[in-house]
């Protein structure tokens, strides 16, 4: 089990001015746990949303929006509650208390799968957005190709190498979550950007008649194949809603940890308003043609000038919203690895031997790994089906049900299984239907 975040005050010492000042220094706002919480929800995922609602339809996709936004408040609120009955300040800490040595390593690994997934997620998007991409012959030129023509210094290489070493490198030398508090607030408004432009895009479409008719409720056309088709898409509201992994570090670094319930919950209402704008303007502006990454809709080449600005808009605020989104994946991956392999050790904040070994032999792997594998969707389409839905909804769920400080009434057990069951059966669905849909389409290459 990690050690306490908090250090026990001295006895019998009267604390001065000078040290409560500083101690009152050391916790974190409450509006800065608000934006990290709103930044750690809204990555790549928001991407993804709008090809949930051609797949779903708009009224589901809305609906299910709501359900998982409300399902992850409450799976965050069981998540604080078992932390605080017990001596445990991690999300690691409380599976030990629960399960033992292998509940703790289950949360560790999954942790760090997600959030180091996600930063070379990140990082590959970032270089496509910067320096294109070539997919299936078809190559896309990047901002600094179409602003600057073709050189060596703006390819994928040189361009990642650029943001890892100017960029990211200061940002995740911070040792404290609350220090990202502005970066947050900055990434969260570009994602507050983005909604703006493409909700603008759709307007000027709808007077223009250019709009595209939505689908209210999806097409069943296929049978069995669409009906089962439509649990792959819950798992992208699933994954768009995974915060989890940051939510102990954000929280008691608040003078009352328990203010991150409510600092949870101003972030869950917020991105799910976004969530569901970004969907429907989307949708509105290219029905089925838009792609399971919206972004790359952005990169067709538009009709006035005004139109192509807004969409280089678009793509460099995304690009620049990921690039502070990274810095809190990385905070959650370093400290979960930490807890991992020196289990005894003091705070990593303290420690800068231990800080420096972990930050940069992590940080070099993900450049390598976004210069090296410039493709892996698939591969976290199966692990976004799995890894996300647990640490959202089973792990916590598991904990309701394990009650081992007898603190959960009946309805949260209700609500717990309920959770389970739920995130159980379409993560079981959603993975058969990726194995089939895969599957099927290699077989078809094959043929042709």
């Amino acid at each position: 089990m990690a050690p306490a975040i908090k250090a026990p005050l001295l006895p019998n010492q009267e604390p001065s001015s000078s040290s409560s000042e500083e101690e009152e220094e050391k916790h974190g706002s409450f509006a800065g746990a608000v934006f990290n919480v709103s930044t750690s929800i809204v990555g790549a995922g928001i991407m993804s949303i709008p090809a949930a609602f051609k797949v779903l339809g708009v009224i589901p996709s809305i609906l299910i929006i709501a359900i998982i936004a409300w399902l992850s408040n409450v799976s965050a609120g069981f998540l604080m509650k078992s932390t605080l009955a017990g001596k445990s300040t991690t999300y690691a800490g409380v599976m030990n208390d629960s399960f033992g040595k292998s509940g703790s390593v289950a949360v560790q690994i999954v942790s760090m799968v997600v959030t180091f997934g996600a930063m070379i997620i990140f990082s590959i998007i970032i270089g496509d957005v910067l320096s294109g991409n070539e997919n299936d012959g078809i190559i896309h030129l990047g901002l600094l190709q179409e602003w600057f023509g073709s050189h060596w210094w703006n390819t994928r290489f040189f361009g990642l190498l650029f943001i890892f070493v100017f960029l990211f490198l200061p940002l995740i030398l911070c040792r404290r979550v609350d220090r990202l508090a502005i970066s947050s607030a900055v990434s969260f408004l570009l994602a507050l950007l983005f909604v703006v432009i493409s909700s603008v895009l759709a307007i000027i479409a709808l007077v223009q008649g250019k709009t595209k008719s939505p689908r209210l409720f999806p097409e069943l056309t296929n049978g069995g194949e669409s009906f089962f088709n439509l649990f792959t898409a819950s798992p992208v509201i699933v994954t768009a809603f995974t915060f989890h992994f940051n939510l102990h570090p954000v929280g008691f670094e608040l003078k009352d940890p328990l203010d991150v319930n409510s600092a949870t919950r101003i972030s869950v209402i917020l991105c799910a308003a976004i969530y569901s704008a970004t969907g429907l303007f989307c949708y509105l502006l290219f029905g089925d043609s838009t792609m399971t990454d919206v972004l790359m809709n952005f990169d067709q080449s538009s009709d006035s000038s005004i139109g192509s600005l807004l969409n280089d808009v678009v793509r460099l605020s995304y690009a620049i919203h990921l690039m502070l989104v990274f810095p809190l994946l990385n905070f959650s991956l370093r400290a979960n690895l930490d807890e991992l392999l020196f289990p005894m050790k003091p705070s990593l904040v303290n420690d800068n031997k231990r800080f420096l070994g972990l930050t940069f032999p992590l940080l070099i792997s993900c450049f390598l790994a976004a210069i090296a594998i410039p493709d892996i969707w698939y591969f976290f389409q199966f692990l976004g089906s799995t890894s996300t839905v647990s640490i959202a909804f089973i792990f916590p769920a598991a904990i309701v049900l394990r009650n081992v400080n007898s603190i959960y009434t009946v309805r949260e057990k209700v609500v717990a299984s309920v959770m389970l069951a739920l995130a159980v059966a379409t993560s079981i669905i959603a993975i058969s239907t990726n194995i089939y849909t895969f599957t099927a389409t290699e077989n078809m290459k094959s043929f042709l």
